[in-house]
Parts: structure tokens; C-alpha cells; sequence
């Protein structure tokens, strides 16, 4: 893994804390050799969390609802990069009241916020620095099984089967183009996102116990090295798929 990004441009989402998948695919992918930009709701706090990267990567404030930002964000990252050569769209969130169990009363202002964060920001945001992937390349969304429903999951599994879906048509448009898009549904990590569901222990012990290779939620590194090989020359004919990166449960009838 040590130069499978050499030379390449890598735009990375949602590094909110140390412990998130971003920000694990993001110190892989400049130990892969990649220059890193990083966008962020918050740049201020991203920045911070940037420091403690291998390098020093740029943060690039973005909220993926935000037309104007969206709008802005290409000429944005061309002052740090010409061109993109992968993204990473590691962004989903819904309101608390779209989670835990709540699934029959939520309203729809939640689900529509929780669909057009966490589903249609793949479409939005790859629109928006669609002119600097004019050699193609790859981009690269995280999921979380949607075939089947989790508890306490409510209306973000309903989300995420829309970025699966998202992701499917994205890859079908933008083949032409040379543009890869494939999603990475990782295990139970112990990340801010995942602090949000309720049952969130119960279910990562349950998922170790049904792994065939074993699944440790402290470890997003696995995760990350599969995004960053999806990232790289190594799959260019891979595109509309998904990768299971844990442990194998998805397999097990779990």
C-alpha cells in the first residue's frame, strides 16, 4: 500500500474526529503516497484534527446542503490542487428523531434531511468537482448494509439504501466519463456517528460474535486501506459495487 496513490489528488469528506473512518482513509491514503485535501462543516475544528495527520493537509469548508458552497467548492479546491483524482464521501447525518426506534413517528422534514445528507450529497458533492475529474478516477462512498433493517437505525438505513441505489446510477452516468464509483459498507465502529444509535454496543458485541475473521470496533484502519485500494489504479474496471469490510457478518445470515 505504501505507493498505490503516488501522484494522486485525493478529496476527503467528513474527518471529524480522529476515530473516523475519514480520517483513517485519509492518513492511509497520504502514507499510499496521495496528496490530501480534506472539506469540512466545521474548519476550524478540522483543521485541528488535520495537525495529526502524517502531512499537512488543507481544509476546504463545506456543507454538502449548502448550493452556494457546493457551487463554489471546485474553484475552492483548485487552490490547492488541479485536478482530483478520487473522492471520498464519508458525510451522513439525521436528527435525532429519526433514530432509535422512532421509525413510525418521524416526520418527514427529518427523513427529507436524512436522505438529502447522507443520499443525495453523493450525487451533489461528485457534481461539484466533476471538472477537476477530467481524466477520470474514483470515487468512493462509506455505507452501512442496507439489504436488511438494524434496530435503532430507523430512517438512516432507509438513507443509505438511497446512496446504494445513488451510488449504482452515479456509476452508470459517469462511466463514460472514466469515473469509478463504488461504496465501502464497513462493520460497527466506534465513531461520533455511531455514538448516536442506542444500541450500539449490543450490536458490535453481537457482530463479533457472528464474524468469521472477528470484528473489533476500535480498529477503522481495515476500512480504510479498502477505500484507499478502491481509490487506486488497482480496480479500474470495478465500478457500482459494494465491499463488505466486516468481518464477514454480512454473509452469516446474522
Amino acid at each position: 500500500m505504501m505507493s498505490v496513490l503516488s501522484g494522486k489528488s485525493i478529496l476527503v469528506t467528513g474527518v471529524i474526529t480522529t476515530s473516523s473512518i475519514a480520517f483513517h482513509t485519509a492518513r492511509e491514503a497520504q502514507l499510499a503516497g496521495a496528496q490530501v485535501v480534506l472539506t469540512g462543516l466545521r474548519p476550524r475544528l478540522v483543521n485541528r484534527i488535520a495537525a495529526r495527520l502524517p502531512h499537512p493537509a488543507p481544509v476546504v469548508e463545506l456543507d454538502v446542503t449548502d448550493t452556494e458552497q457546493l457551487r463554489t467548492l471546485a474553484g475552492r479546491v483548485t487552490e490547492h490542487t488541479d485536478r482530483l483524482d478520487g473522492v471520498l464521501h464519508s458525510i451522513a447525518y439525521a436528527p435525532q428523531g429519526a433514530l432509535g426506534g422512532r421509525f413510525m413517528e418521524t416526520p418527514w422534514e427529518d427523513v427529507a434531511t436524512a436522505v438529502h445528507t447522507s443520499a443525495y450529497s453523493l450525487k451533489s458533492l461528485v457534481s461539484s468537482v466533476l471538472p477537476l475529474m477530467s481524466e477520470g478516477g474514483s470515487v468512493v462512498g462509506l455505507d452501512f448494509d442496507a439489504s436488511v433493517s438494524w434496530p435503532d437505525y430507523d430512517w438512516m438505513g432507509v438513507a443509505k439504501a438511497g446512496l446504494e441505489s445513488t451510488a449504482r446510477y452515479l456509476a452508470r452516468y459517469l462511466g463514460p466519463q472514466g469515473i469509478r464509483v463504488n461504496l465501502v459498507a464497513a462493520g460497527p465502529l466506534n465513531t461520533l456517528a455511531a455514538g448516536r444509535v442506542s444500541a450500539t454496543s449490543e450490536k458490535d458485541t453481537a457482530w463479533a460474535d457472528n464474524a468469521p475473521l472477528g470484528w473489533d470496533e476500535a480498529n477503522a484502519t481495515p476500512v480504510a486501506r479498502a477505500c484507499v485500494a478502491l481509490l487506486s489504479d488497482w480496480f479500474t474496471a470495478t465500478t457500482g459495487e459494494i465491499v463488505h469490510v466486516d468481518g464477514g457478518v454480512h454473509a452469516m445470515g446474522f
